[in-house]
């Protein structure tokens, strides 16, 4: 690769921060298109913007020690010190001083849900209610100004997380009694945090036919009380017979309505995505359907971030006939790239749908959930291997994550492929048996966890796991990394909220949204965390060669912080603010 203004002068660190460059076991990035120098004799090329007095934190191993970057058009040109940089200036540069900030690579989701984060935007927000009542109070606001019939939705309650529940509680969950109460005329349908729940009154049970005796489809519970009574919660597949019911009212409404909506949707979405310093976002799940109305907002130049999208949602005959016309690899300064598919073998360990190897401590009938048959995702193993893509799976039980490597493992063995070359990914990859930890490196899989989970998590995952099987399982990010695994970071929104600086600190600290230090041996350095929150997401989209690192040639995709993540005092990473985010050279967001 070729540098216009590089310092690889090592002997200049002292007092600052080494990055260290974490391609881990998947090489070094490819080259990056070369950028002209100002003093090119062919052209005499001018930064549009140069950044000066900061502290870049590029998270690549040539490029250490610089204070400044220089940009032209949409492309990194140089990084160095502040009088190289200077070189690149004349009087139409736009010059940002940092004084002292820190500067690193845009930020990148690595697992979340676009458009569902939108939506949450729209919708009744439960994820900061402390219990019930506070539930049944905002549905009763929403139910005096709708009209009768209309439908009210919300998301984000976490029983786990509030500080009482009503004695009636079935399985820690209230009964929609009150609920119904309130609406009678208006179905009500809340998700859960985790996305894996849902709750709903009787008229959304009456909606999707639901009775007492309506049997349990494949995958789902509906819960009931004592006395054979649906108390209202509906785990994993169970919520989809509300859903359907609800998506079937929703599609009634005029087409230019719900285009709005939609368009509506991705706006927020990428609106908060940008405050919280994302530039990329790892979609995990959207139809073809979704895909097509992304692609409409791409060719209008109004997607706010860049897009990975992951096929979700579609039969393995879709899937077949399908695949070869919606495979879009990064292109130029691109804003949307399909080339994956995710797939879900079972459910949430908050709503007992996780799989488990042995039953659950707190409900010893169950091991879990599967919500998607081991032979369906193996054929469409076989598709994505035939087609290019990549195979996304999530799993979250100890079960679960070693059903899916030996899955991964037959379709490695029966293509004759080399599985690290596919970059296959375990989508969430919780709670791992030890024995099944060195299988992530040695097949080349990439665990997209979540380090704000284990924050928000950990104070109740021993009540379903017991203290033993929590601390031999749950979270082994540190033995991972030493399997040779790659590490993506995310949040999974809107499960979490998008707060990469809170993921952040989670990842390092491992600590409890309670101050608790959980398990802190399997904790992160900084360096890796940084890195698996921007360059190993870049590797894990196939995007290392123009993401991920302040490197001169990659996409100017950058994020300004109000302190060094590096070397702040841990407890105060949680309060680095997001001062900037720039995507493709064009500042799109700046704090007040």
């Amino acid at each position: 690769m070729d540098f216009s203004v590089i310092n690889v002068d090592i002997s200049r660190l002292s007092g600052a921060t080494f990055w260290v460059l974490l391609f881990l076991t998947l090489g070094g990035c490819g080259s990056a298109e070369k950028v002209p120098s100002p003093n090119s004799d062919s052209q005499n090329v001018k930064a549009d913007t140069i950044f000066l007095g900061g502290v870049v934190a590029s998270m690549d191993s040539r490029v250490v020690g610089a204070t400044a970057v220089a940009v032209v058009d949409h492309r990194i040109a140089a990084v160095g010190s502040d009088d190289e940089i200077r070189l690149w200036a004349d009087g139409q540069t736009q010059v940002i001083e940092l004084g002292g900030r820190l500067l690193a690579p845009g930020l990148i989701e690595g697992h979340g849900h676009f458009m569902s984060f939108g939506r949450a935007q729209q919708i009744i927000d439960l994820s900061d209610i402390q219990n019930w009542q506070q539930a049944v109070g905002r549905v009763a606001i929403a139910v005096d100004t709708a009209e009768a019939g209309e439908w009210i939705f919300g998301r984000g309650w976490h029983q786990e997380k509030w500080n009482r529940v009503p004695a009636d509680a079935v399985d820690g969950v209230p009964l929609n009694q009150t609920l119904s109460r309130i609406s009678p005329n208006n179905p009500v349908l809340l998700g859960h945090a985790s996305g894996h729940a849902a709750f709903a009154n009787d008229a959304a049970l009456a909606a999707a036919g639901i009775t007492d005796a309506t049997v349990n489809p494949e995958g789902g519970t509906i819960v009931r009380d004592s006395a054979g009574r649906a108390t209202g919660l509906l785990r994993e597949t169970a919520q989809r017979l509300v859903a359907k019911a609800a998506a079937k009212d929703q599609a009634q409404r005029p087409p230019d309505e719900q285009r709005a909506e939609l368009r509506e949707q991705v706006l927020l979405a990428g609106e908060q995505a940008l405050a919280h310093g994302i530039t990329s976002f790892h979609d995990a799940g959207a139809s073809f359907v979704t895909i097509d109305f992304l692609k409409e907002m791409e060719a209008a130049d109004e997607l706010p971030i860049r897009l990975y999208v992951m096929v979700r949602g579609e039969s393995n005959d879709d899937l077949a006939a399908n695949l070869p016309a919606y495979r879009m690899e990064t292109e130029e300064n691109d804003f949307l790239s399909v080339r994956s598919i995710k797939r879900q073998v079972d459910g949430a360990l908050g709503a007992h749908g996780a799989w488990l190897l042995a039953p659950y401590t707190d409900l010893p009938d169950t091991d879990g959930l599967v919500l998607e048959s081991l032979e369906d995702i193996e054929e469409t193993a076989r598709l994505a291997i035939e087609h290019g893509y990549q195979l996304n799976t999530h799993a979250i039980g100890d079960r679960a994550n070693r059903e899916i490597l030996d899955l991964y493992e037959r379709a490695f063995r029966q293509a004759e492929v080399d599985g690290k070359s596919l970059r296959w990914r375990i989508e969430h990859a919780q709670h791992i048996d030890p024995v099944d930890v060195p299988r992530f490196g040695q097949l080349g899989v990439i665990a997209a966890f979540q380090g704000i989970h284990s924050a928000s998590d950990g104070p109740w995952i021993p009540s379903r796991l017991g203290v033993e099987r929590t601390a031999r399982t749950s979270y082994p990010w540190r033995d991972l990394i030493r399997s040779g695994a790659l590490l993506a970071n995310g949040t999974d929104v809107p499960v979490e909220p998008i707060d990469a600086m809170a993921s952040l600190y989670a990842t390092v600290s491992r600590r409890t949204s309670e101050g608790v230090s959980f398990f802190p041996e399997q904790a992160l350095s900084r360096e890796e965390a940084l890195a698996s929150y921007t360059i190993n997401n870049a590797i894990a989209a196939f995007e290392e060669k123009v993401k991920g690192s302040v490197t001169p040639g990659k996409w100017a995709d950058l994020v300004v912080l109000s302190q060094d993540f590096l070397t702040v005092p841990e407890a105060d990473i949680p309060d680095i603010q997001i001062d900037m985010t720039i995507v493709g050279g064009q500042v799109r967001y700046q704090r007040d």
